[in-house]
């Protein structure tokens, strides 16, 4: 045979349903509008920074088209100053309006001071001169000694380099003022000789078209990064041609150029207009730009400057600190807003579902109180008079014959004893369903429980069945009705006794529910319940007994959620049930009206 399974049921006071669902809504809500926030703050973070960064980056062009015109200047003037020059030497002038070739050529003069000084040193040789020349653009760079012979120089020279006809090389001694004279005049190859004031040497500096070109727009630049200055928020800039030779350059350099992630060949070949990127140099924050400088409409070369963007990134932290600031401030009013609409919603909620049962409870009442209205004013008046006649016979109409008093006393009894019955039948129904107003006051449960076995006590031990009382939680004190809850409680007892056939026992014990909760469990192994009698036995409508009506239960829960307990029933056929009350505990006023 296969052991019956035990059956929980649990009373608790009624709550909305759906209200698991409502956390999850509110969540979701919440969730979308804070992402919506963020994005938008994080879109506004961005082109925050766009902005800025874009008007760096205009300065920086404003920058650069500064130079492009005074550089552009600056090599107008000396084109038209070299082309009045009608020997094609590059001699010192004195005319203001000549500045650029005076700049030209006092950079060639420093070369050949520059030279001078090596040579005295004993550093210079063919091959120093010959790399020297190279990192200048310079086309020829030689030394002579006081008797104008060629003691050092870059390159060799050919005589076809002349005009000869043969292409042997010239001696060094072949080599002098007058050879550059000539190259000056035929291949338009400008120099510039440096002569010592004892006369113990010369320094010849000589340029082809490609090195005038180089040197032209060199000091043009420079010129140009001169009169443009410092400020701006400038770090630095440097102007370099194709081979990276830096034609001009003002500010602190970087150490190093990094070319990571510029595109200086689309720039040079005007593919890219320019670039920008944030980097350090010296353990500044720098913005740099590179773009290409344009001089006669052509690249000539390519530019990067460097912007001072610490000032910029104070704005776009601030900026960054002020959007944080108001996302979170938006966010916390999100949730409290939601947090507040939630918990108002399930309080309505709540009072509504406490309406509803109260509604219920007023419904069933009614009709419960309109039917024992009805039965006590259809039974009762005809019960009395029954009672009253049976009373009258039982005393006048005694009859004389001995065997027929003895039968007749029965029936008399049966008669009186069904009225009574009768009559509780009428008082259980007035007792249910009439008004009860709880009168709350702190009293021990214990107390309460030693009455209820008192009472008992003495049918319990004629039916053999053992009480058993264990107060594991005193002084457990709880705001209660007194008679009223002694009768819930009574009634619970009640029905452990009738569920026992035969010996048994019955435990009752009071524990702590937990935090301002009182446990009172009543135990029985009786003959155990099922599900659908679990779920019923509430019920007023709903009786497993042969007389009576079996409004215990149904009274005793009614006065159980009327003290705002629950009840939780453990029940396992064939070997006992439990019912565990829950009562809150601690001071709830001395009255309160309770359903």
């Amino acid at each position: 045979m296969k052991p019956q399974k035990k059956v929980v049921w649990q009373d608790r006071n009624r709550t909305y349903e759906g209200r698991f669902l409502q956390p999850i809504a509110v969540a979701i809500f919440c969730a979308v509008f804070i992402s919506l926030i963020l994005i938008m703050g994080i879109i506004d973070l961005r082109r925050s920074s766009r902005i800025l960064v874009g008007f760096m980056e205009n300065q920086g062009l404003r920058i650069i088209g500064v130079v492009e015109r005074l550089a552009q200047e600056n090599l107008n003037a000396l084109i038209q100053a070299y082309q009045s020059d009608s020997g094609g030497k590059y001699v010192p002038r004195t005319d203001e309006t000549l500045l650029p070739q005076k700049s030209l050529t006092a950079a060639m003069v420093d070369i050949g001071r520059e030279i001078d000084n090596e040579w005295k040193a004993n550093r210079v040789s063919d091959e120093y001169l010959g790399k020297y020349a190279d990192e200048k653009g310079l086309w020829y760079l030689a030394v002579l000694n006081k008797r104008e012979k060629v003691v050092y120089q870059s390159r060799s020279l050919s005589a076809e380099i002349i005009g000869g006809d043969e292409s042997t090389m010239l001696k060094r001694e072949e080599i002098s003022i007058d050879l550059f004279n000539r190259l000056s005049e035929r291949r338009k190859i400008g120099f510039v000789a440096l002569r010592r004031k004892d006369g113990s040497g010369t320094v010849i500096i000589a340029l082809d078209h490609d090195g005038q070109k180089f040197w032209g727009i060199k000091v043009s630049i420079e010129k140009a990064l001169e009169r443009l200055g410092q400020g701006q928020g400038l770090v630095y800039i440097a102007i370099m041609d194709e081979r990276d030779m830096i034609l001009g350059s003002q500010g602190q350099l970087p150490e190093k150029w990094e070319e990571s992630n510029l595109h200086i060949d689309q720039i040079l070949s005007g593919t890219k207009k320019f670039e920008s990127r944030k980097t350090l140099s010296h353990d500044k924050k720098i913005l740099e730009i590179v773009a290409p400088i344009y001089l006669f409409e052509r690249i000539t070369g390519v530019v990067r400057l460097g912007l001072n963007r610490e000032g910029t990134d104070e704005i776009i932290a601030e900026n960054t600190r002020n959007i944080i600031f108001f996302m979170a401030s938006v966010i916390l009013i999100t949730l409290l807003s939601m947090w507040i609409l939630y918990r108002n919603q399930n309080r309505h909620l709540a009072g509504i579902v406490e309406m509803e049962r109260q509604l219920e409870k007023a419904e069933r009442l009614s009709a419960l109180g309109q039917l024992a209205a009805g039965v006590a004013h259809e039974i009762r008046n005809p019960l009395n008079a029954i009672s009253m006649a049976s009373q009258r016979l039982k005393r006048e109409f005694m009859p004389a014959d001995e065997d027929k008093i003895k039968e007749f006393q029965v029936l008399a009894s049966v008669i009186r004893d069904e009225i009574r019955r009768l009559d509780g039948i009428i008082e259980e129904f007035l007792t249910f369903s009439k008004s009860r107003r709880l009168e709350l006051h702190d009293y021990p449960v214990a107390e309460v429980l030693q009455k209820i076995v008192n009472l008992i006590k003495e049918e319990a031990v004629l039916k053999g069945i053992a009480i058993d009382t264990r107060y594991n939680h005193e002084p457990a004190v709880i705001p209660m009705d007194v008679d009223k809850l002694q009768q819930a409680l009574f009634n619970f007892v009640k029905n452990a006794m009738e569920s026992i056939s035969g010996a048994g026992n019955i435990v009752l014990s009071v524990d702590a529910g937990g935090k301002d909760r009182v446990s009172i469990k009543i135990s029985d192994n009786g003959c155990g319940m099922t599900r659908g009698e679990i779920e019923r036995i509430f019920n007023p409508e709903y009786t497993t007994k042969e007389k009576g009506l079996g409004l215990g239960l149904p009274l005793a829960h009614e006065i159980i959620r009327g003290h705002g307990g629950e009840i939780r029933v453990v029940s396992e056929q064939g070997r006992g049930t439990t019912f565990e009350i829950m009562l809150p505990a601690g001071k709830a006023g001395d009255k309160n009206d309770r359903g």
